[in-house]
């Protein structure tokens, strides 16, 4: 019997790439035989991880210019897989967020999406690849203080459920949904919102969710593995919770 969830010549394009879950997915995929386009603004940290992934790519790639996903997959000979990763949040309600900050989180989350799948897809359509969008539980139940994200996040599962619909014997997309995940994300988060507080609030947001902790970002990154891999063949337009039981709370 071949080793169930192996990537081997298949090449993996992960955006925010660089650090957090995306890194965790870099990584993984690496060890699954794959070989690793690291798109991510953060070239230099980019370049350091693919220095550890040998035959991995480090990109520099902003999302939200459609010039840069379009310059990226015209490099590319093949592209059998493509993470959507690249993210940003906000903290808010409808009248604590202003409205360039709900218009720059579209712009990353959504519209990001959008100009890299859009670039992506003659290469996926050739290979019948796979869509992985990094969505959140954001998208599947209202969180308190999370008015713009809650809304970006669900039109990226919304996204993710039109395109299976769309192409649903020529590319398989779906939707990982992740409670909150140890990163630096979440630490930037702390900084700048909580800074003279961490450690109360680090125990919140552990105890949101019902198993008691953070995930951890290969933890997420596993459950990648299994939907960019051949067993998961008849998985499409589905979304994956993955958080500690708190959308089933």
């Amino acid at each position: 019997m071949s080793t169930p969830f192996r990537l081997d010549q298949r090449v993996a394009l992960v955006t925010g790439g660089a650090s957090g879950i995306g890194e965790a997915i870099c990584r993984t995929f690496h060890s699954a035989g794959a070989r690793v386009v690291i798109a991510d603004i953060d070239i230099s940290r980019a370049n350091a991880l693919a220095s550890e992934l040998s035959g991995s790519q480090a990109v520099s790639c902003d999302v939200t210019r459609p010039e840069d996903p379009a310059r990226v997959c015209t490099s590319l000979h093949r592209l059998d897989i493509l993470v959507n990763n690249a993210g940003i949040g906000l903290v808010g309600n409808i009248e604590e967020t202003d409205p360039a900050d709900f218009t720059r989180l579209f712009q990353v989350n959504v519209h990001g999406l959008f100009h890299m799948t859009r670039a992506a897809m003659p290469l996926l359509l050739a290979s019948h690849g796979a869509v992985i969008n990094i969505g959140s539980v954001a998208g599947i139940v209202g969180v308190k203080r999370r008015f713009a994200y809650c809304a970006t996040k669900g039109a990226v599962l919304a996204i993710t459920k039109q395109l299976a619909v769309d192409y649903p014997t020529q590319i398989r997309v779906n939707c990982i949904c992740p409670g909150t995940v140890d990163t630096p994300f979440v630490e930037g988060y702390l900084e700048k919102f909580h800074k003279h507080e961490k450690e109360k609030v680090r125990a919140e947001l552990n105890q949101r969710q019902p198993i008691g902790r953070l995930g951890r970002p290969d933890e997420i990154a596993h459950l990648a593995l299994y939907l960019a891999s051949s067993e998961a063949a008849f998985v499409n337009g589905a979304d994956f919770a993955i958080d500690g039981g708190w959308t089933a709370a």
